[in-house]
């Protein structure tokens, strides 16, 4: 029997019983849990509006030896980022996306640090208004692959490394390869996107945000259809909540 303090952010809530909820949440020191909210679902519940997605948490738990799951005794709000999320469709949907690509790419009890501060990052980003929530999206995804071990590569060929010949950049694609390859590399049915394109998910990549802004709607488009298969390529299968983010 063992109480432990840890902060996090809810990536998910689902129905237990008639009043109980199982929360999903990605903490800072324990990486992806499973708890149990008691009560929650009733309108006298003290901390069940404080457990709703996007929410980050400073929270408690109650655990046994002989039972799977913790349960939750303690939850405070330390920032309500899903006021501001939900009241906007392109925000909610990014955001949706966010939290089921975290959840997705950590192991249940498997310390996530990383990819703990950089959802954290990104939903403050999110609200923050001062970048488009696709770009915020992608940005996160690409950069969640990258802790995950999957890091394209926009630049050097991902099959062989060899840099590009000057001012010639390689432009195919390859999902397999992981990024851009040289045309030695190239397999049979590799994208071929346009340069800027290249650039912009390059910039999406190490967070150069002056050149992610400044892209154009036809190549931020076309980027996201390039994420949205990477990201399927390593899940082997793709997000439910991408079909529903706005482009």
């Amino acid at each position: 029997m063992s109480l432990q303090r840890d902060d996090g952010i809810v990536l998910r809530a689902q129905k237990l019983g008639e009043a109980d909820r199982i929360i999903t949440m990605l903490t800072r020191d324990r990486g992806r849990l499973r708890l149990v909210a008691k009560g929650v679902r009733r309108t006298t519940s003290k901390f069940g509006a404080r457990l709703e997605p996007f929410a980050h948490v400073d929270f408690q738990t109650f655990e046994r030896e002989n039972r799977a799951l913790g349960m939750i005794t303690q939850a405070e709000t330390i920032v309500p980022y899903g006021g501001t999320i939900v009241a906007d469709y392109a925000r909610y949907t990014a955001g949706t996306a966010m939290l089921e690509t975290a959840e997705r790419l950590t192991e249940e009890g498997e310390p996530a640090l990383q990819q703990y501060l950089l959802l954290l990052g990104a939903l403050r980003a999110l609200i923050g208004g001062e970048h488009a929530p696709g770009l915020v999206l992608d940005a996160f995804i690409l950069r969640s692959l990258a802790i995950a071990g999957y890091a394209p590569s926009f630049r050097d060929c991902a099959g062989c490394g060899n840099e590009p010949a000057a001012g010639v950049p390689w432009r195919f694609f390859s999902l397999p390869a992981g990024g851009v390859v040289c045309p030695t590399c190239k397999p049979g049915g590799a994208a071929v996107p346009q340069q800027a394109t290249v650039d912009l998910l390059g910039a999406l990549l190490a967070g150069e945000w002056a050149i992610a802004d400044a892209s154009e709607p036809r190549h931020r488009r076309e980027a996201s259809g390039l994420v949205a298969a990477y990201l399927q390529w390593h899940l082997e299968r793709g997000l439910r909540s991408l079909r529903l983010v706005e482009r």
